[in-house]
Order: structure tokens, then sequence, then C-alpha cells
């Protein structure tokens, strides 16, 4: 039974980012982020140029880094590294909080009517 237990689970896990997927598609922000992004590619193919290229043309003191990727998870002109973006959505309410630190208002008052044990277990995602 714990098979079809687990089954089960990743089945109802299966719907939940469905919607979750859906409801994002149908957000003008990642509408708009899509659109740039394929604008871009397109005018770096069309100038031959590739994201390195880019990022050395637009911030010249990045070109140590080597990858497109390395630029967006460096670290920040204080030499602090950037905190990761947490995202907690409240079952009850359907809220989502987004926040890089603990002091998060919304999030502060939720620990304090919920525990912080069942705000954690709220945790969404982690995002770089």
């Amino acid at each position: 039974m714990s098979l079809l237990n687990e089954y089960i689970q990743k089945e109802q896990l299966l719907k939940q980012l469905q919607e979750e997927l859906d409801k994002m598609e149908g957000d003008q922000r990642l509408k708009s982020e899509l659109e740039f992004k394929e604008k871009l590619e397109a005018l770096m193919a069309e100038f031959d140029k590739s994201a390195s290229d880019v990022i050395n043309l637009l911030d010249p003191k990045q070109s140590g880094t080597g990858s497109a990727s390395a630029y967006t998870t460096s670290s920040t002109t204080s030499g602090r590294r950037r905190r990761k973006l947490k995202i907690y959505k409240n079952p009850n309410t359907g809220e989502v909080v987004e926040t890089r630190g603990g002091n998060q208002k919304t999030l502060k008052s939720w620990k304090d009517d919920y525990g912080n044990d069942t705000v954690e277990s709220w945790l969404v995602r982690i995002e770089e």
C-alpha cells in the first residue's frame, strides 16, 4: 500500500504543479519576460553573439566570470552573496509571500499566528 500512497501523493503534487503552471502561463509578467527573451535571442542570433558576449558588452567587469549563469549568481558589489528567494503559500488563504529575508511583515505575522514550523512547511520553493 505504501507504493500506492506514494503514487497518489505524486499524482496530487502533479495536479497542483499543473495548476500553478497554468496560472503562471496566464501571468502577463511571464508573457512579457518570455517575449523579451525571444527577441533578445533573435537579436543575438542576427548579430552572431553569445550570452557571454552580451554580458561583456553590458558589464565589462563581469568578463572574468566566464558564463552567463555565473553572472546571475555572482556576488553583489558589496561582496556579499545575494540571499535566496523563498516563496511561501498560506494554504488557508492562498496568499503568497516572496522574501529574501525573515523580516517580512506578513511572514512574521503568520509565524506569530501559526508557529514557525507550520509556516516553514508552507515553503513552496527556493530560487537563486
